[in-house]
């Protein structure tokens, strides 16, 4: 039987809860990069014959429906718990895969791209929220921040991974790559049934706050609408005077995806049109900076709970800022592998170190929209860094993406290093 997460038994990372939420981001991150990396693009450009075009825009479309649900789904989490809000959203992700397992227009597979972005909208925001929920007295959750991380980058690494051994072992059989996947959204449903239904007994009221009798509870329409909107503008009232940080944040959040969605369009050209480095090898490349990322982050996130987030923030940013900068300009095969896992390396650190540093600017009321709301802007870096890198790939140069990204790491580090000072002068205060 699922327990609420307040219970003392699921105050720790190691706990039934967490591991169910482990598995459902490693399945879901597993669908994603399935799809997304090496099923439907090969699927919709060769098979059905689509314009790159109409691919570029399903692929934004679930970017935009996970992005734009963030926020209210984190919301609905507070209210209606994990149990709800996570299965709900995750029989969508069945229903989006079924759409393109079966229907081939335009429309419908851009329909289906949507309501897999809305699917899985709600995954971090719970994930984030669920994590603060059980961190110890002094709120360290470096350790499972990391084993987010790693489960997201198994996940995203496997699909692909699996789906072209799949692919070149039935010869290009696409039902049975999308029946595969529909069975993984139904193991992620029943899952999801089993977390706990409430966050917390009983969400936190702020009715007295604002100075305002609550809303009764009435079985019509016009009571639960009155319900609703008295929630929202609770929730609101609760961010608004709770949400204590610095405005540096916010560029901060969108930068640090900013940075990824700069690199991600263009790493395979850049590979294979500069360095001209085969298939097999461009997989050994990712497998090895990938590894090593994943490999890192739980000394890492151990480290971070006993040290703190400051050191592994500055130390990488700064490294990745000078390992991409110099990637750009290399060319022996060796170096290559050598400044991959530099980023590697830098990646985790940076990974659990961020996560675990936002975690501690998130109040305790409204967890799940706080997180939401954080998730969503940082999410949006994603959207609108393809697009700059795209553009800087055509019309600057094939290295340029790179150098752009160094010097938004720089810039990170600059930021995090005025964020610090900042805290540690209210400290000394």
């Amino acid at each position: 039987m699922s327990q609420a997460i307040g219970a003392p038994v699921t105050r720790h990372w190691k706990s039934p809860f967490f591991i169910k939420f482990l598995i459902i981001l490693f399945l879901v991150e597993f669908m994603k990069g399935s799809l997304l990396v090496a099923v439907l693009p090969v699927y919709m450009k060769n098979h059905l014959g689509l314009s790159a075009n109409v691919i570029g825009i399903a692929f934004s479309l679930q970017y935009i429906g996970d992005n734009l649900f963030r926020s209210p789904s984190g919301w609905l989490a507070e209210r209606l718990g994990f149990r709800k809000t996570m299965s709900g959203a995750l029989l969508l992700t069945v229903v989006a895969v079924t759409i393109l397992a079966f229907f081939s227009g335009a429309g419908w597979l851009a329909l289906a791209c949507f309501i897999l972005g809305i699917g899985t909208s709600p995954l971090w925001p719970c994930a984030m929220t669920g994590t603060t929920e059980i961190s110890g007295p002094n709120n360290s959750n470096g350790q499972a921040m990391g084993a987010l991380e790693m489960a997201s980058l198994g996940g995203t690494g496997a699909g692909p991974i699996f789906m072209n051994f799949l692919m070149d072992r039935t010869d290009k059989n696409y039902h049975t790559a999308f029946l595969i996947l529909i069975g993984c959204g139904i193991i992620l449903v029943m899952v999801a049934v089993l977390l706990p239904k409430k966050v917390r007994d009983k969400v936190q009221e702020t009715g007295a706050s604002v100075g305002k009798a609550g809303v009764s509870v009435g079985n019509s329409l016009r009571d639960k609408m009155r319900q609703l909107q008295s929630s929202v503008k609770s929730t609101l009232y609760e961010v608004k005077h709770n949400l204590k940080v610095s405005w540096l944040v916010y560029p901060a959040l969108f930068l640090q995806s900013f940075v990824i969605g700069l690199l991600s369009p263009v790493i395979t050209l850049y590979v294979q049109n500069e360095l001209h480095i085969s298939p097999n090898l461009y997989s050994l490349l990712l497998v090895t900076g990938g590894g090593i990322t994943v490999l890192a982050l739980i000394p890492c996130g151990k480290l971070i709970d006993r040290f703190g987030t400051s050191p592994f923030l500055n130390a990488g940013f700064l490294l990745a800022a000078v390992s991409l900068s110099i990637f750009s300009m290399v060319r022996a095969l060796p170096l290559v592998f050598l400044f991959v896992g530099v980023v590697g390396v830098s990646y985790a650190m940076i990974l659990p170190a961020w996560n675990t540093f936002i975690a501690h600017l998130v109040p305790k009321g409204e967890r799940g929209a706080v997180w939401g709301f954080f998730l969503t802007l940082q999410g949006s870096g994603m959207v609108v860094g393809p697009v700059v890198s795209g553009r800087l790939w055509d019309h600057v140069g094939h290295s340029v993406p790179f150098l752009a990204s160094a010097i938004v790491m720089a810039l990170l580090f600059i930021i995090h290093f005025m964020l610090s000072r900042k805290s540690a002068a209210k400290l000394s205060h």
